[in-house]
């Protein structure tokens, strides 16, 4: 990706997760870019092209979990590494932070995601394979901690993953104006804490 269309991206982005898709304006993503209307519009000729494109920067890439590569031997080590990789994800993003590295991203995500959702129709579908793929990752890692006894809980695979899951999902609707990603992972970390000595029994 040249500098130009990732210039392009990165501020774009930001803007979406600051507002809706309907609020940005083309000439405010123009504007934020510094660059000209002409050298603009030889990359990107309408919003929704735009905004196409950032769905798939920032979903496919920035946000992409890859749970292979966290621990499989102890439950409690696998939450600990999701937790570090998204906040890793962040900071290494330099436009989601200000000049001394603190993280601006808030929780609009969710509405980026639907607003692509209802504006892209096949969006859906690629959103809920994602949510398959962390389903079963988190069931399967469950499933390892019951077998080397690091949890007893007699609920369901399946249901203490979706408990880990939806709590997750929770806060980061709770916290949704919340300034600091910070804030937010501290909250998470405790709650699943406490769910993971609670599953202890």
């Amino acid at each position: 990706m040249n500098d130009s269309r990732e210039l392009i991206l990165n501020t774009s982005l930001k803007l979406f997760l600051q507002k809706s898709f309907k609020e940005v304006t083309m000439k405010e993503i123009v504007a934020g870019t510094g660059m000209s209307k002409g050298a603009f519009y030889h990359y990107f000729s309408s919003k929704e092209q735009v905004f196409e494109e950032v769905i798939r920067f920032f979903y496919g890439g920035i946000m992409a979990v890859d749970y292979s590569s966290f621990p499989k031997d102890s439950l409690r080590d696998f939450y600990h590494a999701y937790l570090h990789h998204m906040d890793k994800q962040m900071r290494e993003e330099k436009f989601l932070t200000d000049k001394n590295g603190n993280s601006e991203f808030n929780m609009n995500y969710y509405l980026l995601i639907f607003d692509a959702i209802n504006i892209f129709p096949g969006f859906r579908a690629e959103h809920l394979e994602r949510q398959k793929a962390e389903l079963r990752a988190w069931t399967e890692m469950v499933k390892i901690a019951k077998k080397k006894q690091e949890i007893t809980s007699t609920l369901s695979d399946n249901i203490i993953a979706r408990l880990f899951i939806y709590s997750g999902d929770g806060i980061g609707i709770n916290y949704i104006v919340s300034d600091s990603v910070e804030k937010i992972r501290k909250e998470l970390l405790a709650l699943w804490d406490a769910l993971y000595l609670t599953l202890k029994g």
